[in-house]
This record gives structure tokens, C-alpha cells and sequence, in this order.
């Protein structure tokens, strides 16, 4: 019988021998790229002690929980951190300046006015002033001034007298992008 191929019967059907040898060298392939893939695997995960198909899957598993653990603790974190707050000037924590510095420097701040307490917490793009000054006529009108020369647009302000020579002012605000492009 010349030209029959022969057949190799497996699991009740027939199947001509080059379609099962493409089986046989297509499931190599696959075994070869799945162990591949495995030696690839084992290469990431770190801190693996045994090296067979079933401790590399497991310990993958447990290095995938501990990092989605770890990507919530950071989420939570960061979503903490997301308001920042800043004491820049502190009355307790003002120093002498040189006796040596020329008038034009300390023109505006005499020895006599001490600081104001400026306390600023931020949120995106929102920066919330808390300002303790002493009671003094255009106080407001000037640090206004400095927000809009700062590209801040003024949201909300509040200003509440504590005691007789003393101002509580809150302001809110927000980074201009507008006046930011322009300048």
C-alpha cells in the first residue's frame, strides 16, 4: 500500500501521524515557553527559597497580596499627607538681626513691632493663612496686595479682632493659573 499514511487511533478517533507529531512538537513548545516563563517569574518575585513550579506560584501570590498590602498603606498615607501644614514665622523663634544691616533693611520692621505668628496648610492647588499680627490700619490691604503679587487668588477672608491690639486673620486661597501663564 503505497501513498496510505498511516493513522494512529488515539481516544476512539483516528489521526493522521504529521498531525500528531505537529501535537507533539506544538506541546513542547508550549512546555518549553511555560517553564520560560516560570525561570522569568522566579528572576522577579524576590525571596524565593525553592525553585519548583509550585513554590514559585505560591510565594508570586503571597509577593502580590503583600504589594497590593503596601500600595493601600501608601494610598492612605499619601491621602494624609495631602494637607501640609507650615509654621513659617513663630514669634518664639525669631532671631536679632545684625546690628551692622543698614536702614533700608529693616525699614518696615522695627525692633519695637514684633513679627506676625504665619501659620500656612496646603491642599492641591488651596493654601489655607492663618495670620496673628498686631492691630495696625491697611494690614489687610497689604498682605492682599502680597497674595495677588504671589499669582493667589483670594477665596475666603476672616478677620476677628483677639484682644484689644491684636488681628486673627484667615484667608483662603488659590494658585492662580490664569495670572501664573501671564506673568
Amino acid at each position: 500500500m503505497k501513498g496510505v499514511q498511516t493513522t494512529r487511533k488515539t481516544s476512539g478517533r483516528s489521526r493522521p501521524a504529521s498531525q500528531t507529531y505537529d501535537h507533539i512538537i506544538a506541546e513542547r513548545k508550549r512546555r518549553e515557553q511555560l517553564s520560560q516563563q516560570f525561570v522569568a517569574l522566579s528572576a522577579i518575585v524576590p525571596g524565593l527559597k525553592k525553585m519548583d513550579k509550585t513554590s514559585v506560584l505560591g510565594d508570586t501570590i503571597k509577593y502580590l497580596k503583600h504589594l497590593q498590602q503596601r500600595e493601600k498603606e501608601l494610598e492612605e498615607q499619601a491621602t494624609k499627607q495631602t494637607m501640609e501644614s507650615v509654621v513659617l514665622v513663630k514669634k518664639s523663634q525669631l532671631l536679632l538681626e545684625d546690628e551692622g544691616e543698614s536702614s533700608d533693611q529693616q525699614e518696615g520692621c522695627s525692633n519695637e513691632q514684633p513679627l506676625p505668628e504665619i501659620e500656612a496648610k496646603m491642599c492641591d492647588k488651596h493654601i489655607l493663612l492663618r495670620i496673628l499680627c498686631e492691630k495696625h490700619r491697611g494690614v489687610l490691604v497689604r498682605i492682599l496686595s502680597e497674595m495677588d503679587k504671589l499669582n493667589l487668588d483670594v477665596i475666603n477672608t476672616s478677620v476677628a479682632p483677639f484682644g484689644s491690639l491684636t488681628l486673627d486673620i484667615t484667608i483662603i486661597t488659590e494658585v492662580s493659573s490664569t495670572k501664573a501663564q501671564l506673568t
